[in-house]
């Protein structure tokens, strides 16, 4: 399954959620008609269990169904594909593990040569971000519109923005240069289907 070339991006937040309320939220926002969805957990409990019955509910609306940071994970339960942070060498060893067709997306916070170095190296995606105060990455460095348009002009491969994105400021970053919007809080917070159509409406 390939990485799709625009649309929303939906990543987990399980934390104190039970399993069936995160598959519960997670078949809404498929409902809605995301593109991708990313499983995020930060305090694991099962993570094998509802890694798998993610990927299930992800292939069953052919969506496919990226894990965060865990090269093993991803591999154990057959992923489409994995998203890691900015270090080199952990591209080239996932793509040596997973081999050439899983999906690597790669973190690139501020810096479009880093996003430049990491398409050279094979990622099919690329992560600016943050781009607006967010709770669920309040610690992570700006990002800066205009990276968005430079990115946009110099990479081949999808741009991914993160951090911070609501309906109401959304738009700025795909009239910049983003092709995909990755929201964690904004669509998990309360009423994930409604939250994401307010999403999609910016794609349409």
């Amino acid at each position: 399954m390939s990485f799709p070339k625009g649309g929303v991006y939906a990543i987990t937040r399980p934390e104190k959620k039970t399993a069936d309320q995160v598959l519960a939220d997670v078949s809404e926002v498929l409902k809605a008609g995301i593109s991708v969805l990313q499983y995020r957990d930060k305090q694991p409990i099962d993570s094998v269990y509802l890694a798998g019955a993610l990927k299930e509910l992800c292939h069953a609306h052919a969506i496919p169904f990226i894990i965060n940071d865990d090269l093993q994970l991803a591999k154990h339960i057959a992923a489409d594909g994995v998203h890691i942070g900015q270090n080199d060498s952990q591209l080239s060893y996932a793509r040596e593990i997973l081999g050439n067709k899983f999906i690597i997306g790669v973190s690139c916070y501020d810096s479009v040569e880093r996003a430049l170095q990491a398409q050279q190296l094979s990622a099919d995606y690329v992560a600016f971000g943050r781009f607006f105060p967010s709770s669920s990455k309040p610690l992570a460095a700006a990002a800066h519109i205009e990276t968005l348009q430079r990115a946009k002009k110099t990479l081949k491969v999808p741009i991914v923005a993160i951090g911070g994105i609501l309906p109401s400021n959304g738009a700025a970053l795909l009239d910049a240069g983003a092709d995909i919007l990755a929201i964690i809080g904004g669509i998990f917070n309360e009423s994930p289907y409604q939250s994401t159509l307010a999403y999609q409406a910016l794609f349409t």
